[in-house]
């Protein structure tokens, strides 16, 4: 049986945790060769092993995402581990302590939690687009959330406007790059069960506060996440750009009216 992903290269940042994790073992188990990026070295390398013993192929890098020489290093050793690059899944991000709303938030907060999570995607793009156009095309991944489409019950207000503009984002490089063969898609989870989140809402008050408002009534997986990235990045999503696909339980179809 042919694989999904077989000979494809895929980049995919935050790989050493949660969704990141799930989705370079998930790639891996369907033919892609992995470069696994993230800042913290000792995860992403036990990621790494995972591919390796599951016989996957994978390369892991330290990156820093709101660095651009770090991320056009990046892209450099997709090219030279593997020889090229076919997918890339911008899914660094992070949901910081003291992320509240517009009042108490602090600066730092606001200032970090952007960098990363808005300028890590464009800094993937800025270097992963010209490696892409060299491959002939390909497909970008953008992780948003939920709260790109709705506010969240509870406040985390830089969070939700990083996750906005990553949305946006994908919008626009969808329609640019739409005639050069590269698919850009977003995938929007809702609330996961994953340390991020979990650090987050940290009583017992703020996770029943989050799933009263998901119809499923329970966190979803990081695997179920997985699956709909190995869908938007293989070639069964060949008609399929500028999406944004929600893995969220049904939390936003509860609250979103139709325009």
């Amino acid at each position: 049986m042919t694989q999904r992903l077989e000979n494809k290269v895929a980049i995919i940042t935050g790989a050493g945790g949660g969704v990141g994790r799930a989705t370079a073992l998930r790639f891996a188990a369907e033919g892609a060769a992995i470069i696994a990026a993230d800042v913290a070295d000792d995860a992403n390398e036990a990621t790494v092993q995972q591919v390796l013993d599951a016989g996957g192929r994978a390369v892991g890098i330290r990156v820093d995402v709101t660095r651009a020489v770090e991320v056009e290093a990046m892209v450099a050793a997709a090219e030279s581990e593997f020889g090229g690059l076919d997918i890339l899944f911008n899914n660094a991000g992070v949901m910081l302590p003291g992320d509240d709303d517009a009042v108490h938030t602090p600066e730092a907060i606001i200032d970090q939690t952007l960098a990363i999570n808005v300028k890590g995607v464009l800094l993937g793009c800025r270097f992963g687009v010209p490696a892409l156009q060299r491959r002939g095309g390909g497909s970008i991944i953008n992780t948003a959330s939920f709260v790109a489409s709705v506010g969240a019950a509870t406040p985390q207000i830089a969070y939700t406007a990083s996750k906005g503009a990553v949305l946006s984002m994908t919008r626009e490089l969808a329609v640019v790059h739409a005639r050069q063969g590269i698919r850009v898609n977003a995938v929007s989870p809702g609330p996961l069960r994953t340390e991020l989140l979990m650090n987050f809402l940290d009583t017992e008050e703020k996770r029943d506060r989050r799933l009263v408002h998901v119809p499923m009534g329970r966190f979803g997986e990081s695997d179920e996440v997985a699956n709909v990235a190995l869908f938007l990045a293989s070639d069964e999503a060949s008609y399929v750009t500028g999406a944004n696909l929600l893995v969220d339980g049904g939390l936003t179809a509860a609250y979103v009216t139709p325009e």
